[in-house]
């Protein structure tokens, strides 16, 4: 019984200390932890934020009539290059009958008190000739005649105006010409002959003829998210991507954020402007789609670290790395960093060029093979 429980006990033993030996012979075949390393480079580093917009004229002239009327002609279309007082459009004039019935009565009114005049004329001069009345009571008569007639002659240029838009003399001034204001380009000509057009006045904008800008004259117009809106400050530089100008970075400066804000699609908006810097070489077409990168700051050729390289010390929050001293064997540095742009941090102290930084990401066993 007794050598049996020996037997027993021995057995035990013999099982628990090949089991403990394979299990470190199993252990220190393991391949170790490796980690792989990278070296800080030189880098250009730029912190911005990105704003959408669309590139339009910095003055856009609407040309509208001050007649309402017909469109007879046009003599401009969309990109036609055009100087202050050329011609744009002719219009023909559709009469207010109201207006067309007064200007007509007032002929008739006029012609009665002209020939009223007319004939107390003849009397005075009759008079005159025979010694009745003196010098001065013929020439009152004759300055009433003449006030009559060229009140006869202006009902009849009126009457011309209400009916046709112009009257003889005037026709260099008439209504009815459409003129450019201001020089540049013909942006649109959104009416046709035959559409019919309404003056401008108090109580309507008018129909407009032509839309006239400068195209040398560019800015971008945009909005920022009121998250960022902090961030920015007038005469930032801006870098301009249009969307149908492939390979092509316009520089421009922010020159105007707006005061107030404005709701949209539950985030408030800010409106801002840049003014785009002129380029002979590219034409830039107004209401083309674009975004503007706004440079916060810059540092050209620093010693940079990819920001997933630091990592924070848990109570200090103190950024650091690991620095390889010998192969698989790493030292601690603190560090001073600089500006960022979310994929690399400019690194100002703690490590030098060319020294090997810890990547935090162990490699597997099969990977560390390759």
């Amino acid at each position: 019984m007794k050598k049996s429980v020996t037997i027993l006990i021995l057995a035990i033993i013999l099982i628990t200390f090949g089991g403990s030996m394979y299990y470190l012979y199993q252990k220190n075949a393991e391949d170790p932890v490796v980690y792989q390393t990278e070296t800080p480079t030189r880098q250009n580093i730029v912190r911005k934020t990105v704003a959408t917009g669309s590139i339009l004229p910095l003055e856009e002239v609407l040309i509208k009539p001050n007649i309402s009327g017909v469109i007879e002609e046009i003599y401009v279309e969309g990109g036609d290059f055009v100087q202050a007082g050329d011609l744009l459009a002719k219009l023909k004039v559709v009469p207010n009958l109201s207006a067309l019935n007064d200007a007509k009565n007032a002929i008739a009114d006029t012609q009665i008190t002209l020939d009223d005049q007319r004939r107390n004329l003849e009397r005075q001069q009759n008079l005159f000739r025979k010694g009745v009345i003196s010098q001065v009571d013929l020439e009152r008569a004759q300055v009433s005649h003449d006030q009559a007639r060229q009140a006869y002659s202006a009902a009849n240029k009126r009457y011309d105006i209400v009916r046709t838009g112009t009257t003889s003399g005037l026709s260099s001034a008439a209504n009815t010409m459409i003129r450019a204001t201001v020089s540049g380009m013909v942006l649109e000509v959104p009416v046709e002959v035959g559409n019919q057009v309404i003056e401008a006045n108090t109580f309507n904008e008018g129909t407009t003829i032509a839309a006239i800008a400068d195209i040398d004259k560019m800015i971008f117009e945009g909005k920022v998210d009121e998250s960022e809106v902090g961030k920015i400050r007038e005469d930032l530089p801006l870098e301009i991507t249009v969307g149908a100008i492939e390979d092509q970075v316009f520089d421009a400066v922010l020159d105007y954020i707006a005061p107030k804000g404005n709701e949209e699609n539950g985030a408030i908006q800010f409106e801002i402007k840049g003014t785009l810097k002129k380029q002979d070489s590219v034409f830039i077409r107004a209401g083309l789609s674009a975004n503007a990168s706004i440079i916060l700051g810059r540092a050209d050729s620093v010693l940079a670290l990819k920001e997933a390289l630091v990592q924070f010390d848990a109570d200090t929050k103190q950024p650091f790395v690991e620095v390889e001293t010998a192969p698989q064997q790493f030292e601690r540095r603190d560090l001073e960093l600089g500006i960022s742009d979310g994929i690399y941090v400019e690194v100002k102290a703690g490590v030098q060029e060319g020294e090997a930084i810890k990547v935090w990401n162990a490699l597997v066993p099969s990977e560390a093979g390759r």
